[in-house]
Parts: structure tokens; C-alpha cells; sequence
């Protein structure tokens, strides 16, 4: 993709991710931190992926003078993603609409950042269009345990779901959340979308996708 963006002189957008900061020694995030990756871990290949592809995409830039764009892009969710993908909020927004226990692995106390894919889309845009190559930190820094999405979800969906306790899940990051000043500052992006306001317009589309069901879901219950 690079030598083709070379060939046509098309700017090239790299959707990196915020796996390349691991399992992340300093909180929040910034887009000098380095990161902390086990590069022999069981979820390594997908982080040392896109570390190579920033690298390659930056080597592509400085040495052939190729307009590129990065973006790291942290937790996003949003309508139409795939029911069962593996991702934690479509995981439990399905598990919930299933009437099955939503499955949080270990204590649940690790956290992470959801972003709604307008927010991320408006970002990537304005990146896209603007003259700085990056990185930049694309994520909603509003911080969430495994445990307290899983509540949300609840409440969006069914007070009564119940909630099962398994194993975590080897070289699972303890925490993730995204300092987005250097895009506030340089792109003036960021994200507008709050988990409860954008998790219902997910659980629309799942429920159409699921049951043929076309009720709208105005709120969740107690939001």
C-alpha cells in the first residue's frame, strides 16, 4: 500500500492502534510513550504488527517523502460491528440481548476507554484533511473497568443480567486510556459521544440484526 500511495502520490492513512503501548507503564497515554509489549506474548504479533507498519509508514515518509497520516485508535464500538467478533462491548451487548451471563474476565478491574465510531470517523477526517502526520491518540478518555461496562450494559439493556467471573486471559493489559491533547490541539478533535449515549444506538442495531426486532430503544433503563 505504501508503494502504491508512492506510485499515484495519494496521501496514505495508517489506522495504527493502541496496542502499541502494551500493557502500558505510564497512564494515560501519550503518543511519546514508547510502550511496553512482550514481544513473544500470545498477543504480540498483533501489536508488534502495527508497531512495524508505524515504523515502515514513517521510513516511507522520511525517505521517499510520501504524505502520510497515523492514527492510533483506541476502543471503538458503534452500530453494525459484528455481532460476535470478540471485541468486550459487543461481546457483552450480545451475551445481554441473549439473555446469557456476561463474561468478565478476571477481577474485572482492568480498564479501558470506548470511543463511538462517529467520534472516531470525524477524527480520522480531520486528520486526514489537516498537515500534521502524527501519531495521534483517536480515543475517548473517558475510563471504564471491565466490571462498570458491564454494569452500563445492564442498565442499557437488562438490570437482571447476570454476570460470570472466568479466568483472565494471559497478557491482558491492565489499564488503557488515551491523552488526547496533542489532537485537541493540533487537529481541535474530540470525541462528543458518551458510553451511555452511543451504546443504545449499538444496541438498536443489534437487536434488529438478532431478532428482526425494529423497536427503538430510546434509553436504557435507569440511564
Amino acid at each position: 500500500m505504501l508503494g502504491l500511495a508512492k506510485r499515484v502520490g495519494a496521501r496514505f492513512l495508517l489506522t495504527s492502534t493502541s496496542e502499541v503501548y502494551g500493557d502500558p507503564l505510564q497512564h494515560p497515554q501519550v503518543e511519546t510513550y514508547w510502550g511496553n509489549v512482550n514481544p513473544i506474548g500470545v498477543r504480540s504479533c498483533y501489536d508488534e504488527g502495527k508497531r512495524v507498519a508505524e515504523t515502515l509508514t514513517m521510513d516511507y515518509h522520511r525517505g521517499l517523502n510520501i504524505e502520510v497520516r497515523i492514527a492510533r485508535i483506541f476502543n471503538t464500538y458503534g452500530p453494525r460491528m459484528c455481532l460476535d467478533d470478540g471485541r468486550v462491548v459487543s461481546n457483552f451487548v450480545a451475551q445481554a440481548l441473549r439473555k446469557e451471563p456476561l463474561t468478565v474476565y478476571g477481577d474485572g478491574k482492568q480498564t479501558r476507554s470506548f470511543q463511538f465510531v462517529s467520534d472516531l470517523v470525524e477524527g480520522l477526517m480531520r486528520l486526514m484533511e489537516g498537515d500534521h502526520v502524527g501519531p495521534f491518540n483517536l480515543g475517548n478518555p473517558g475510563e471504564f473497568t471491565m466490571l462498570e461496562l458491564a454494569q452500563v450494559v445492564q442498565d442499557t439493556i437488562d438490570p437482571n443480567a447476570k454476570i460470570e467471573y472466568r479466568p483472565n486471559t494471559e497478557d491482558d493489559p491492565h489499564m488503557r486510556k488515551p491523552d488526547i491533547s496533542k489532537a485537541k490541539k493540533l487537529l481541535g478533535w474530540e470525541p462528543t459521544v458518551s458510553l451511555r449515549d452511543g451504546l443504545p444506538k449499538m444496541v438498536n442495531d443489534f437487536r434488529q440484526r438478532l431478532f428482526g426486532d425494529d423497536k427503538e430503544l430510546i434509553g436504557g433503563t435507569n440511564l
